[in-house]
């Protein structure tokens, strides 16, 4: 129970972390964000990113595997955040494919980083989890490994993690019904609906209209629906395509 609720904190921790890592990306280093103006990264309404749980509870089980056909400790630690790198790229990649192939939406997209396959995954944000790895097992593994232990084992902390996965709960299924939504609607067109690039133009589209630009419910637009918004979507990815 004690593991279970410390990867159950790692998962929420590492949602949220990566959430605000996303958020920051994306204000000041994102080439899809020439403005640099705040946009919510992901496809929940509420701060936080599974992948990046996910990944941080990978990085944590990771952590206590031993190499032992090496020897030199600092090519046993570049060997290990290598392997880190690999399998946290897999569950993007795993990830990424899911949804293209099971929701007909592609969440986020590298199609134009060298060496990508099918957008989802690229040899850069590969390396980036390669430095993270680093970071998380020098800076971050040897002082919360106690202390996380240590909450585990008292009711409040047990209360905390509850919350934090009620309102998961909740946002998730609030979501997965746009996400259905959007499915239906790219399967009748027989498209996939790259996400980010409709999250911005119904952004514009509210500019336009003058409405209230929304950080929290991206896809929510006051005078047009949901499926309006994609129709003008895909006519105005067409306009692109001819140009």
């Amino acid at each position: 129970m004690s593991l279970f609720l410390v990867l159950a904190f790692l998962f929420s921790a590492g949602s949220l972390i990566g959430w605000v890592l996303e958020l920051l990306f994306r204000k000041f280093f994102s080439t899809s964000n020439p403005t640099h103006r705040w946009v919510n990264p992901g496809f929940l309404v509420g701060p936080y990113l599974p992948l990046y749980g996910f990944s941080l509870c990978v990085l944590f089980l990771l952590s206590y595997i031993e190499i032992p056909f090496i020897q030199n400790p600092v090519a046993k630690n570049i060997a290990l955040f290598v392997v880190m790198s690999i399998v946290i790229t897999f569950i993007e990649y795993l990830a990424g494919l899911i949804f293209i192939k099971g929701m007909n939406i592609k969440l986020w997209d590298y199609s134009t980083r060298w060496g990508n396959i099918k957008g989802i995954i690229c040899p850069l944000f590969s390396f980036f989890w390669i430095l993270l790895s680093a970071i998380y097992y020098f800076l971050i593994h040897p002082s919360i490994v106690s202390s996380v232990y240590w909450l585990s084992n008292h009711l409040a902390f047990s209360f905390v993690v509850g919350f934090f996965y009620g309102i998961f709960v909740i946002d998730l299924s609030y979501s997965l019904q746009l996400m259905v939504k959007i499915r239906q609607f790219a399967k009748e067109k027989q498209i996939v609906v790259r996400l980010e690039a409709f999250r911005e133009h119904v952004h514009q589209k509210n500019m336009q209209l003058k409405e209230k630009a929304h950080f929290i419910l991206t896809l929510k637009s006051e005078t047009q629906s949901l499926r309006e918004n994609l129709v003008q979507f895909v006519e105005s990815v067409k306009k692109e395509i001819k140009k």
